[in-house]
């Protein structure tokens, strides 16, 4: 078993007096993926938030490499090697493909104090990325964010992650508005990260996607861990009627 990367232990959360989440734990191991799933409401999206400091949590604790640690924004997380992806991608519309890719860490070329971006860099590692992601179609770096379509926009984000590889990426509905050859490049790109060392959190309402490329399943319902599973022993549908509330486990051999 490999070591423990992250650990969120008696994770709760409260918006006003709506309970968000209650008691949460959860460990992600290095080379590890976690699928996170769970119906509307669940908590899914909270708990990531809270763990890429955009969120603050009304208790508990988090560790990283065994370490506690403190996320009072984004930038703690990226910091410490945790990456995030959002469904809406975060990305800004107005600036072109290559600059979102390298935006706020692009990389210079002669001496440092001049500050001068080296675009040759840029641009190859952007038409690498893009390919890598499964964008076939031929897209010039220098297109604005604003004339890619919803499943460009994703890759975009997608290959910004794959760039400043992290210990932790965490990718909330990556394959939303993705089309089929889109979506098989961000399996493989999830499948790929593992091979090299990287840990992710998928989080999707797709099963399907989840079963193809997950090492542990976690299920959440309005708010609470209902159970950890293992892929590989149990079924989509055992899965489903833990998500809607028709059981609250699985058979005791599917458990992780």
């Amino acid at each position: 078993m490999t070591a423990e990367l992250v650990r969120m232990e008696h994770i709760s959360k409260m918006f006003g007096r709506v309970q968000a989440l209650e008691d949460v734990s959860l460990t992600i191991r290095e080379r590890e993926i976690v699928g996170l799933v769970g119906d509307n409401g669940a908590g899914k999206s909270t708990l990531i938030k809270i763990l890429s400091g955009a969120l603050k949590a009304s208790g508990g604790e988090i560790f990283f490499k065994d370490n506690p640690v403190k996320l009072s924004d984004t930038w703690d997380a990226i910091e410490l090697g945790i990456e995030t992806i959002y469904q809406d991608s975060a990305l800004v519309p107005q600036l072109s493909i290559i600059r979102n890719l390298f935006l706020g860490r692009e990389p210079v070329t002669g001496p440092r104090f001049l500050n001068r971006m080296d675009k040759g860099r840029m641009e190859r590692e952007t038409r690498k990325l893009l390919k890598e992601v499964g964008l076939t179609k031929e897209l010039d770096p220098n297109t604005p964010i604003t004339a890619l379509s919803g499943g460009e926009r994703q890759s975009i984000a997608i290959a910004r992650a794959m760039f400043f590889q992290a210990d932790l990426i965490i990718l909330d509905e990556p394959t939303n508005n993705l089309g089929v050859e889109e979506t098989q490049g961000v399996l493989r790109f999830i499948r790929n990260a593992r091979d090299a060392g990287v840990s992710c959190i998928f989080i999707t309402h797709n099963i399907y996607h989840v079963f193809q490329v997950v090492d542990r399943i976690v299920i959440l319902r309005r708010g609470k861990k209902i159970c950890e599973v293992n892929p590989k022993k149990t079924t989509i549908e055992e899965v489903e009627k833990v998500i809607t509330g028709i059981t609250d486990t699985v058979p005791e051999s599917a458990l992780a």
